[in-house]
């Protein structure tokens, strides 16, 4: 029989999870901390979204996690601890939703703005290299609406949740 296990499994230091480790306070500054950085990276970072999340977006966001678990709890965790930590990161979020909802000045700063790709039919190069968009991701979105010539695209945006909205031109287009 191994070691690592009690001989029974009713002996439960039940006192050790539900006491604190790290200061309560301390963890909600920890907690305070990592939320706005990791917020900050996000907003600015992650925002594009061409379809779904790429792998190496997915990655990133579990590499970031890990690297901010040590950051946010500091040393040896309880049960305690962990709650202390989630009721800060989740009160945050809460409080970043309820005040963009009420403040529109909030709202700029949480959500990007929508982004023109395409505009009367011309692809706007500069705003598809601030995305790094490739002609190809944005051929294929375009034809997955059922749209065949981005001639016919009287706009095409990258809206502020990362997905991609088109508005077709109804107008026929003069030959030139």
């Amino acid at each position: 029989m191994s070691d690592a296990y009690p001989v029974n499994i009713f002996d439960i230091d039940l006192a050790g999870i539900f006491s604190f480790t790290v200061s309560p306070l301390e963890l909600m500054l920890r907690g305070t901390l990592m939320y706005w950085f990791l917020f900050i990276v996000l907003r600015f970072v992650l925002r594009r979204d061409v379809g779904s999340l790429g792998a190496s977006d997915f990655l990133f966001v579990v590499i970031l996690g890990d690297a901010a678990q040590n950051s946010m709890i500091g040393s040896p965790t309880s049960a305690a601890d962990g709650m202390v930590l989630i009721g800060t990161l989740v009160f945050w979020s809460y409080m970043l939703d309820f005040m963009s909802f009420r403040f529109p000045v909030i709202q700029r700063f949480t959500s990007a703005p929508r982004l023109c790709l395409v505009r009367d039919g011309k692809l706007l190069r500069r705003n598809m290299r601030r995305e790094f968009i490739t002609d190809q991701e944005l051929n294929a979105k375009i034809r997955h609406e059922g749209v065949e010539d981005v001639a016919t695209v009287k706009r095409r945006y990258l809206e502020a949740d990362g997905e991609m909205s088109l508005i077709r031109n109804d107008e026929p287009r003069a030959a030139a």
